[in-house]
């Protein structure tokens, strides 16, 4: 028997450990955007580093101004030449939101039978700490077989990217000689289908904005003042709507400078995959924008956009309060493609904003730096490897595909380290990401840790 294929018998005789593992680290409440939290990433991040220390790593905590990281590298490697490989995952989580919510508690794990499937729940429960546990389960069990690792590993795990990842570019900064790799793993993401694995070579970049309108009074009596003075709420919400035209373009000059169109090539592959997945069938799109000319698929994955998060003004209470209120604030997010600078878009927003701004009236705007959009060639050599690997174990297909949503340390790695990511992942997008009754399954957990063995396999023959 091959070494792959005792690594994958070990993977297979682990499984129940495994689990039992996971189960322990979704237990742990580490909460990144709470500070009753704290405790909670400080265990997780204590009881991680226990694990890879006990896996053979050189494994420490290091602090941040905001929550800790994880950092660990191999020391056993079997062949030095061998590619440098990164492993990133976040063990921080979402807050649990109205336990009354939750038929689940969030953090009881337990394998409840479900129409034939093995599932569990709890926060964290797939976004994100099975990710990051299946490729320390696929290591594990790679050096059970071999007696080592095939090169150089570097696994970095994070408390903070529920909340921003505001500590990482400092962390990136101090430690980049001791991140140096060949390539990088992001770990999370999701999967084609249930049956399909895949991997996400575009990411859209990523801004956020709140802009606050303030009126030159305070409250006033709608009785009193509702015909002649300024109500935020209808400037700000005029503001808003003619952020987009009739064919759902955006109306923000210069918005579209440096968008190249996507390629035919890519529109014919797109189309292809848009007939295979039932992700609209899943959601209602009805009275949504699509931009003319594009499929919903293009425009997810391709096409910048603007939507509204939130919209707070006024009167909030159970009952009523005729009142012209002082204030009017909206939340924006930003999802950038490739040639769209953030700060620049940040920069032209504010100028149609304050544009459109009626005198007396001033305004106000927060928001943390952006992210640039990221892609990664189909034909680089990690790439065809990581492909051929997530096909030999789910005897699919691995779909190269975009993303409409933004990991900013894609971008981050690229630019502050000079290192391409491959985005992975084998969520579902009915897995309750961010939601109660969040969850996994068993099966994928397993098909995971062996995916990362057979990766390993395809990029050590590579």
């Amino acid at each position: 028997m091959s070494n792959v294929e005792n690594a994958l018998l070990e993977a297979d005789r682990n499984l129940e450990t495994a689990t039992a593992k996971l189960f322990d680290l979704i237990s742990i409440p580490s909460v990144s955007s709470d500070p009753e939290g704290k405790p909670g990433i400080e265990q997780a991040a204590r009881w991680l580093c226990d694990e890879l220390s006990g896996l053979g790593f050189d494994a420490r905590v290091v602090e941040t101004e905001g929550h800790p990281l994880v950092l660990a590298h191999s020391t056993d490697e079997l062949s030095a030449s061998r590619p440098k490989l990164l492993f990133y995952g976040h063990y921080d989580v979402q807050p649990v939101g109205a336990l009354e919510d939750w038929r689940h508690a969030p953090f009881e794990p337990e394998i409840v039978e479900e129409d034939g499937v093995r599932r569990f729940y709890g926060r964290g429960a797939s976004d994100s700490k099975s990710q990051l546990w299946t490729f320390i389960e696929g290591l594990r069990a790679w050096k059970t077989a071999y007696g080592g690792f095939a090169g150089k590993v570097t696994v970095l795990l994070e408390g903070e990217e529920e909340s921003g990842s505001h500590s990482l570019p400092a962390f990136l900064a101090a430690h980049r000689d001791e991140l140096a790799c060949d390539i990088a793993f992001i770990c999370d993401s999701d999967m084609w289908s249930p049956t399909q694995p895949a991997l996400s070579l575009r990411l859209k970049g990523l801004l956020h904005e709140k802009v606050t309108l303030f009126a030159p009074n305070r409250d006033l009596h709608s009785g009193f003042f509702g015909a002649v003075a300024a109500n935020p709420i209808r400037i700000l919400s005029s503001m808003l709507a003619d952020l987009h035209d009739e064919a759902g373009r955006v109306t923000i000059e210069g918005f579209y400078d440096g968008v190249e169109e996507i390629s035919q090539t890519l529109r014919a592959q797109w189309r292809a995959l848009s007939d295979e997945t039932d992700l609209f069938d899943k959601v209602d799109l009805t009275g949504g924008i699509v931009e003319h000319g594009y499929s919903p698929l293009e425009a997810i994955w391709g096409r910048p956009t603007i939507d509204f998060n939130g919209v707070t003004s006024g009167n909030q209470g159970p009952g009523e309060r005729s009142v012209i209120p002082g204030s009017a604030t909206a939340r924006l997010s930003f999802r950038l493609v490739e040639g769209q600078d953030p700060e620049n878009v940040r920069r032209i927003f504010q100028r149609y904003v304050r544009s459109r701004l009626p005198e007396g009236c001033t305004v106000a705007f927060e928001g943390f730096p952006g992210s640039s959009a990221v892609t990664l060639p189909e034909d680089n050599p990690f790439v065809t490897a990581t492909a051929r690997g997530l096909a030999r174990e789910w005897e699919s297909p691995t779909v190269l595909k975009g993303s409409g949503g933004s990991i900013p340390l894609a971008q981050q790695f690229k630019e502050m380290l000079g290192i391409d990511c491959i985005v992975i992942g084998f969520i579902l997008p009915d897995d309750a990401i961010h939601a109660p009754d969040e969850r996994y399954d068993i099966e994928r957990f397993h098909k995971g840790v062996r995916s990362w063995v057979r990766i390993l396999d395809e990029i050590q023959k590579a």
